[in-house]
C-alpha cells in the first residue's frame, strides 16, 4: 500500500463504514461486526503510514484546486500522525464500549448512532492529514455536524435544547471568527498551507499578530478557551459513549491540536516569541486552566465534573504551546495522548456505574468500589492521570510542560500547573477515598459491574494510562521528528 493510497484510504473506511452501517440497520450484530472490523482496518491503515513519517517522509493527496492557490489536499506530519494514530486507536475501544453500553441501557437509534459515529471519525481523519486552512476547516465543519445527532441523541426538550447550544457555539464562533482568520491569514501570506516555522514571518507584525491569533483560538471554539466553553458542559446530556467521542476521541483534540497546529505552522514559534502583542495567549490559558478546576471543584454530578476537567486539562496543551520552548511542544503533544487515555477512562467508569447502578451524583459513590472494583480501580487510575501523579502518562507530560516552563523563566505557566494540579487532586481524591474507603448507604440497591464489554473496553483504557508512563519513548521520537522540521 502506497503513503498515498494509504491517505485515501483512511479517509474512505470510516465513510464507507457509516453506510455499511446503515444498511444493516435491522441485523444488529452485523452493524456492530461491521464498526468493530471499520475501526480495526482504520486503525491498521493508518499505522501503515506511521513508519515513514518517522523517517522523514511527508505523503502528500492533492484532489483538486478550489481557488487560486487553495486546494483540498492532504500531508501527513508528525504531530497529525500522532492525532491520527490516537483517534483510530481509540475508536476500536470506544466501538467495543458503545456496545456493551447502547445495548446495556436498551438506548434507541443505535444505527444513526453508529453511522454518525463512523462520519465523525472520517472528518477526523480529514483535520489530522489537512495540508491547509481551508482542507481542515472544511473537515471541521463537518465533524460539528456529524456530532450534533450525537449529542442530541436522546431526543428530549432538555437534549434538543442542549444540543443547539452545542451546535450553535461552535458554528458561530468556527463561521463568525475563524473563517474570517484563515481569509485574513491568505490576504497577507498568500497560501493558508501549513509550513514548519509559519507562513506570517514578515507578512504580519505588531498587533495584528495578537489579534489575528484571538481570531483563530475563539475561532477553534472546540478548544474550549474561556469564554468560549459552555458547549462542553451542555453535550454532557450525551450517552457517555459520546462524551468519550467528544472529550477524548475527536472533538475537543480537534480543538487542540488545530490550535496547536496554527501555532507551529502558521504562525511560528519564532514570530510570537518576538511579538509581544501574542503574549495574552498564555494568561488566557492559565485563567481557563484555573478557572475550569475551580468550577468542577463545585460540581455534584460526575459528568459535568468530568466536562469542566476537560476544560481545564485542554488548556494545558493551549498554554504549553503557547510556552514556545522544545520541551513544552513536547509536553503539549504527550498531554493529548495522555488526557484522551486518561479522561476516556474516566468517562468510560461514569457510563459503567449509569449502567450498573444509575447513579450520577457524586455522593451515590460512597463505598462503590467494593460493588464494582474493575470500574473503581479504572476511575482511580485515570483520575491520578488527570492529577499528574506518577505512575501514569499524566505524569510524564505535565513533566515536560513544566520543564518547558522552567526552560524560559514562565513564572505564570509555573504557578499554574502547580495550581491546577493542587486542585485536580481536591475534585478527584475525595471521590477515590469516599468510592474504596466509605461506607454505602445500607439503603442503596446492591449491583455488580456493568456489562463485560464495557468493563473489558475501561480495563483496556486505564491499562493504557499507565502504560505512556513506561512506553512512552515513541510518542517521543514522534515529536522530536517535529520539532527537527
Amino acid at each position: 500500500m502506497t503513503p498515498t493510497f494509504a491517505i485515501g484510504l483512511s479517509l474512505l473506511l470510516p465513510a464507507l463504514g457509516a453506510f455499511a452501517i446503515a444498511a444493516a440497520d435491522s441485523r444488529p450484530n452485523l452493524r456492530e461486526t461491521i464498526t468493530v472490523l471499520v475501526a480495526l482496518a482504520l486503525a491498521a491503515t493508518v499505522a501503515t503510514l506511521l513508519p515513514g513519517v518517522m523517517a522523514g517522509e511527508r505523503p502528500e493527496l492533492y484532489l483538486g484546486e478550489l481557488l487560486p492557490g487553495i486546494s483540498i489536499a492532504f500531508k501527513v506530519e508528525p504531530l497529525g500522525m500522532l492525532y491520527a494514530c490516537l483517534a483510530s486507536g481509540l475508536w476500536i475501544v470506544n466501538s467495543i464500549y458503545s456496545i456493551g453500553y447502547m445495548r446495556g441501557n436498551s438506548e434507541k437509534h443505535q444505527t444513526r448512532f453508529y453511522v454518525c459515529f463512523a462520519i465523525a471519525l472520517a472528518a477526523v481523519m480529514g483535520i489530522a492529514f489537512a495540508e491547509n486552512l481551508v482542507t481542515l476547516f472544511l473537515f471541521y465543519e463537518i465533524l460539528t455536524l456529524s456530532t450534533y445527532p450525537l449529542v442530541a441523541h436522546k431526543g428530549d426538550s432538555n437534549t434538543i435544547a442542549s444540543a443547539r447550544v452545542y451546535l450553535g457555539i461552535l458554528l458561530a464562533t468556527s463561521v463568525g471568527l475563524l473563517l474570517p482568520a484563515i481569509i485574513w491569514t491568505y490576504s497577507v501570506a498568500d497560501t493558508v498551507s501549513f509550513v514548519p516555522g509559519g507562513i506570517l514571518t514578515g507578512s504580519l507584525t505588531g498587533p495584528g499578530v495578537g489579534l489575528l491569533l484571538a481570531l483563530f483560538v475563539f475561532g477553534i471554539g472546540k478548544a474550549a478557551v474561556m469564554p468560549v466553553h459552555r458547549w462542553l458542559p451542555a453535550a454532557m446530556v450525551a450517552p457517555t459513549p459520546v462524551s468519550a467521542l467528544l472529550h477524548a476521541v475527536a472533538v475537543v483534540k480537534a480543538g487542540v491540536f488545530t490550535v496547536t497546529k496554527v501555532i507551529l505552522y502558521i504562525f511560528g514559534t519564532g514570530l510570537l516569541a518576538q511579538e509581544p502583542s501574542s503574549n495574552w495567549l498564555i494568561f488566557a490559558s492559565a485563567f481557563t486552566i484555573l478557572a475550569a478546576s475551580i468550577v468542577a471543584l463545585r460540581q455534584q454530578n460526575l459528568k459535568r465534573m468530568l466536562a469542566y476537567s476537560t476544560i481545564g486539562q485542554l488548556s494545558y496543551v493551549i498554554m504549553a504551546a503557547a510556552v514556545l520552548t522544545p520541551l513544552a511542544k513536547i509536553g503539549a503533544s504527550i498531554h493529548m495522548v495522555a488526557h484522551a487515555f486518561g479522561k476516556i477512562t474516566l468517562f468510560f467508569a461514569a457510563g459503567a456505574i449509569y449502567t450498573a447502578s444509575k447513579k450520577t451524583e457524586l455522593n451515590q459513590l460512597r463505598g462503590i468500589g467494593t460493588q464494582m472494583p474493575w470500574t473503581m480501580a479504572a476511575f482511580t487510575i485515570g483520575a491520578l492521570s488527570m492529577i499528574g501523579v506518577p505512575p501514569t502518562g499524566g505524569f510524564v507530560s505535565k513533566w515536560f510542560i513544566l520543564a518547558g516552563a522552567f526552560q524560559s523563566d514562565n513564572y505564570v505557566a509555573i504557578f499554574t500547573i502547580i495550581v491546577s494540579t493542587a486542585l485536580n487532586a481536591a475534585y478527584f481524591l475525595p471521590i477515590i477515598f469516599a468510592a474504596w474507603f466509605a461506607k454505602p448507604d445500607p439503603q442503596l440497591k446492591s449491583h455488580g459491574e456493568a456489562p463485560t464489554a464495557i468493563v473489558v473496553a475501561l480495563s483496556i483504557t486505564a491499562l493504557a494510562t499507565l502504560g505512556l508512563f513506561f512506553f512512552n519513548q515513541p510518542v517521543l521520537d514522534l515529536e522530536r521528528a517535529l520539532m527537527d522540521q
